[in-house]
């Protein structure tokens, strides 16, 4: 039934706690509470990275890679996340809002509280993700893998009904004419 789901939103990050002066950080040494805005760190090596209360806005992340990173109470708008890796990464109350995720790596990440709105993340690894309040809403779900492992996750009526072919496949279902 549409509607009725037992399941909680996702809660809201806190927002940064900005110094009273502009604060110079680089992810290499963990982000906490600033506004990035336009950084180009494609195909940046930063694994177990640390970002706490910080917004990154239209910052272009392709290619990095992030594994057993930990991020908590982070927005990301308008950012490019393709080819991200995320493997084992702890994602605690962090928002995706408008971000392309092509082919986004999160084996084995630790979801809870994560919204992704109107997020391409098309061909993506879900595979072995441990979610709690987790939300999709409005996100290109073309070809994503493991989609069996988003048990639990939230999704608005429709856009469960544009992506049953996804959830078919992922639950064994021979879909047929």
């Amino acid at each position: 039934m549409p509607g009725s789901s037992s399941s909680k939103p996702p809660a809201e990050p806190y927002p940064p706690d900005l110094a009273d002066e502009e604060v110079e950080q680089d992810l290499d040494d963990g982000l906490q509470d600033v506004v990035v805005v336009g950084q180009d760190w494609a195909n940046r090596r930063s694994p177990r990275a640390r970002i706490r209360r910080s917004e990154l806005r239209t910052t272009r992340l392709t290619g990095a890679e992030l594994a057993e990173a930990t991020l908590t109470d982070v927005l990301f708008a308008d950012c490019r996340l393709d080819l991200v890796g995320l493997r084992s990464a702890t994602l605690e109350r962090v928002v995706f809002r408008d971000c392309r995720m092509e082919e986004c790596d999160l084996y084995h990440a630790q979801l809870n509280d994560v919204l992704f709105e109107r997020c391409t993340l098309r061909e993506a690894t879900f595979s072995g993700v441990a979610v709690a309040r987790v939300e999709l809403r409005g996100c290109d779900l073309t070809g994503l893998r493991g989609a069996e492992h988003l048990r639990g996750a939230r999704l608005p009526f429709q856009d469960a009904l544009e992506n049953a072919p996804l959830f078919a496949t992922a639950l064994g279902i021979d879909l047929v004419d």
